[in-house]
């Protein structure tokens, strides 16, 4: 590997963002980052002055109705609360055993003591099945839910900001056809599943429509997916860095909530997301005009010495652990509870399992992007 393709530290840049440029602009004219864990939840708290709509396509261009990840009360209330009365936790929890059973096979099926890819072998499809299945599909159509999910989320800046491309469009027409398919059916004959309980949902907020209904079925499919896959592959890594965290979860599984807390933060699977400014506002000293992009750093935030005692030591027993992982305020993740299910599940699975798991190439498995890395080469004995 030449200098050219060696991959820069990210956590190494936001330590010097946080100490020398807390908020800056990324490049002249460009979105303004936000470094320090205090102005980052300022951001994700306060709705009102940093709104969630920050794409700049003409709604007519959009692809259906407003998601909840990128839009503002009243419509991201509503939305909320339709979908948590069908997405509770007691829901989430119901599944457990599927999870289990679903990982269990995934890791059976993995090579020992040979170099294979961690992120095909278990940290993507893992998700998939199993949000595809809480949504009432089939196996045999979750390779193309995967395909779709993985075609519409590489393309989510072009989607935002610009024109997506034919295969994102293709992909979330695609998505959508099947969908509506199965939301008719349900309408007439209910099963006894997450979607089922979407398309039949109602409160003072009425119901869902067709168009709601696709948008957080892609919502789900996407963020979901991506969440726990780069939660696992953190998990690998840091199985990889600190081994005694491996051998201390097989002795006792019950630290793996903790863990997995840790891991959240640690190695955060979003780095960052994004909001507009809707009035001028004054952050970390620097005044910022109306309409502005910011990108908080969530995983910046997450390494902020001001709030986490030794942040770059990864600590299982950490408490407090305030961090911004999962999100905060308004858009806190709603499928926080799956992804922590999951990555429990997988870290038990794991520990039980197997005696040691290291990364073929650790210099190049780079934390800090959206959604971990692509792929992960790992060992396992």
């Amino acid at each position: 590997m030449s200098d050219t393709d060696t991959p820069i530290d990210p956590y190494a840049w936001f330590a010097h963002l946080r100490q020398q440029a807390p908020v800056s602009r990324m490049e002249s004219g460009g979105p303004w980052q936000v470094a320090k864990h205090a102005d980052v939840q300022r951001i994700l708290r306060d709705h009102t002055t940093f709104s969630s709509e920050v794409s700049t396509r003409p709604p007519e261009e959009r692809d259906g109705a407003p998601s909840m990840l990128f839009s503002d009360p009243p419509v991201h209330q509503r939305l909320r609360k339709l979908v948590s009365v069908a997405f509770k936790p007691s829901h989430i929890e119901a599944q457990r055993e599927a999870i289990t059973e679903r990982c269990r096979r995934l890791i059976d099926a993995m090579p020992v003591g040979e170099p294979f890819d961690l992120v095909t072998a278990l940290a993507a499809p893992l998700p998939v099945m199993v949000i595809a299945e809480m949504l009432g599909v089939e196996d045999g159509d979750m390779a193309a839910f995967k395909s779709w999910s993985d075609a519409i989320f590489s393309n989510i800046g072009d989607i935002l900001f610009a024109e997506p491309s034919a295969e994102a469009v293709a992909a979330s027409e695609a998505m959508n056809a099947y969908f509506l398919d199965e939301i008719e059916t349900l309408r007439s004959s209910p099963e006894d599943h997450l979607l089922s309980r979407l398309v039949h949902v109602e409160t003072e907020e009425g119901h869902l429509t067709d168009e709601e209904l696709l948008s957080f079925c892609r919502l789900l499919l996407i963020a979901g997916n991506e969440t726990t896959t780069g939660l696992i592959t953190a998990s690998a890594r840091i199985f990889h860095e600190m081994p005694d965290t491996f051998t201390a979860i097989e002795a006792s599984p019950a630290l793996a909530t903790s863990f997995v807390e840790e891991a959240l933060r640690f190695y955060s699977p979003f780095s960052a997301t994004a909001r507009r400014t809707t009035e001028p506002v004054e952050i970390g000293g620097q005044s910022i005009g109306a309409g502005e992009l910011i990108i908080p750093l969530i995983a910046s935030a997450n390494r902020d010495e001001e709030v986490f005692d030794e942040p770059e030591h990864f600590k299982m027993d950490r408490s407090p652990n305030p961090h911004l992982g999962l999100g905060f305020g308004i858009h806190f993740c709603l499928g926080a509870h799956l992804a922590r299910l999951e990555g429990i599940i997988t870290a038990q699975l794991l520990a039980q399992q197997f005696n040691t798991l290291t990364l073929v190439k650790p210099d190049s498995a780079v934390m800090g992007g959206l959604g971990g890395p692509k792929s992960l080469l790992i060992e396992l004995r």
